[in-house]
């Protein structure tokens, strides 16, 4: 028995709906990027994006994650990027603060009250950070910057490098 159609022709049998996040357009990327960039605090952010080679027998699906912000003085230039990522499963950012996770109770944890100096500017990046690694612009962001790679963005500009994973 038919159920849909594909371009006029009848599709049978069953079909298994993909559970992949709704893409959004760049231009509701754009002031969440903007107030970030327009941050003078902010020296530089980032994340990486890639498809896995391997994900343990699941599908390999293209991915952007690992956000992190460096801050202007009080961030070391050679601090490792781990140490800067902003998220909900991230530890406190040294500079921008940020919340703890409930010890205990039903997943998902709820965060504890926010820890640091700047809740605002923690609330933009972590807007931010929410936005790249939440799945709904990695449309935008495989088109703009290619799989497999790490992406940096300053107010001069934006550089992509190769990310060799796996």
């Amino acid at each position: 028995m038919s159920h849909t159609s594909f371009l006029g022709i009848p599709v049978e049998g069953e079909i298994t709906r993909s559970a992949r996040v709704p893409q959004r357009p760049l231009s509701e990327l754009r002031p969440l990027l903007t107030a970030v960039l327009d941050d003078d605090e902010v020296v530089e952010f980032g994340w990486q994006q890639y498809t896995p080679y391997f994900n343990d027998g699941d599908t390999c699906v293209f991915d952007a994650h690992s956000f992190w912000a460096r801050t202007s003085a009080a961030d070391d230039a050679r601090a490792d990027r781990r140490e800067l990522e902003v998220g909900r499963y991230c530890n406190i950012h040294r500079t921008l603060g940020g919340h703890r996770l409930a010890e205990s109770g039903e997943y998902p944890r709820p965060e504890l009250p926010y820890e640091g100096a700047d809740e605002e500017r923690y609330r933009r990046v972590r807007a931010l950070a929410d936005a790249i690694d939440g799945g709904g612009f990695d449309d935008v962001l495989l088109e703009a910057f290619g799989d497999h790679a790490t992406v940096t963005v300053r107010r001069s500009g934006i550089t992509v490098e190769f990310y060799n994973h796996e």
